[in-house]
């Protein structure tokens, strides 16, 4: 019988996960990550709880020094650097897919499975990353880093269902958790208040010193609390009036600026992307079609090689176009690779 590790954060997506896959005759036992310092870990205990419904053993592995210096450190230092980070990708590839497998397979795992809306698939005698068939959920824009040796190992026992399904599965199942929220966009992040966040870590930080508010002629419209509380493509949230409505298009950390221009402005044809990751490396120029953030649609592109990084070019600009994210290719439904957009060009 093969050993399956689930990871339980204690949410609806992770207890449905291990209990079809206890149902489906596999012997599986629970592992919840411990990523924060705090009095109560809601987590844990929710996990816990599943654990003992579905007569299962759960194991704790307390990743706090390894989550503070992979994700939250890399999530701040990227905003201090006038960037917009990706904490999930991150995430995903350091601690997901990298200490907790490793912790899994030290317990005895042949596989690892979690709660992603992501499908794996055998064809064309080699494993493929593909988009789960509910759009609204699918996660394979975050999974890009994950290896052919991780896709043989890993199990996404919900890629064909939608969120409704899931909810509904759970009830009849009576997991304890099956009414539970969907947790926060950054799960780390107290009320999804970023800001607060990172003033915390690094208030004296230069990018956290106020400054100018410019357009791009140069001509000062007004002051800003810090380069960091900015991204490209935001409008909201910068206290000055214009006759036109402004967005962010540039970030200037050196001379503390925020550049803002009108929206056609905030449009790009080309990027430069670093840190690529290849599930299986295509020969370049080739055409993909890419996302440039997790919500955004795909877009048809032609990527070409530069040293160690690639050079991308848009058949159609797109817009906000943000430095720090991750820009993933497709072919078709099938995740080819990805890498962080470096340097944007208009």
């Amino acid at each position: 019988m093969k050993k399956v590790a689930v990871a339980m954060s204690g949410g609806v997506d992770s207890s449905l996960s291990a209990a079809i896959l206890k149902n489906s005759g596999y012997e599986v036992f629970g592992i919840t990550m411990k990523l924060k310092d705090a009095e109560n870990f809601p987590e844990i205990e929710d996990s816990r709880r599943v654990a003992e419904h579905l007569k299962i053993k759960h194991y704790i592995a307390d990743f706090r020094e390894d989550f503070f210096t992979e994700v939250e450190k890399y999530f701040v230092n990227e905003y201090l650097s006038g960037r917009t980070p990706n904490p999930c990708v991150m995430c995903n590839k350091k601690i997901k897919f990298g200490k907790l497998f490793d912790f899994a397979k030290s317990l005895g795992a042949d596989f690892l499975a979690t709660g992603h809306y992501a499908k794996i698939v055998f064809e064309d005698n080699r494993y493929k990353l593909k988009k789960a068939p509910d759009t609204k959920k699918d996660q394979s824009y975050v999974l890009y880093n994950l290896t052919p040796e991780l896709l043989s190992r890993i199990i996404f026992p919900l890629a064909e269902m939608s969120k409704t399904e899931t909810r509904k599965i759970a009830e009849e199942m009576n997991l304890p958790v099956a009414h539970k929220k969907d947790s926060q966009e950054i799960c780390f992040v107290p009320d999804d208040d970023y800001k607060n966040f990172i003033l915390k870590f690094a208030g004296n930080s230069d990018a956290l010193k106020p400054g100018e508010i410019v357009d791009t002629s140069g001509k000062v419209l007004g002051r800003h609390s810090g380069v960091a509380n900015f991204t490209i493509g935001q409008r909201r949230g910068m206290g000055i009036a214009a006759e036109n409505p402004l967005y962010v298009t540039e970030l200037d950390l050196k001379n503390r600026r925020v550049i803002v221009g009108k929206s056609d402005e905030v449009f790009s044809k080309n990027l430069t992307a670093e840190n690529v990751h290849w599930i299986y490396k295509p020969e370049l120029p080739k055409k993909f079609s890419a996302k440039i953030r997790y919500g955004s649609r795909t877009a048809e592109c032609t990527v070409n090689p530069a040293g160690e990084k690639i050079f991308v070019e848009f058949d159609e600009k797109q817009r906000a176009v943000t430095p720090g994210q991750s820009i993933v290719f497709y072919e078709a439904d099938e995740v080819i690779g990805g890498g962080i957009i470096a340097e944007v060009r208009r």
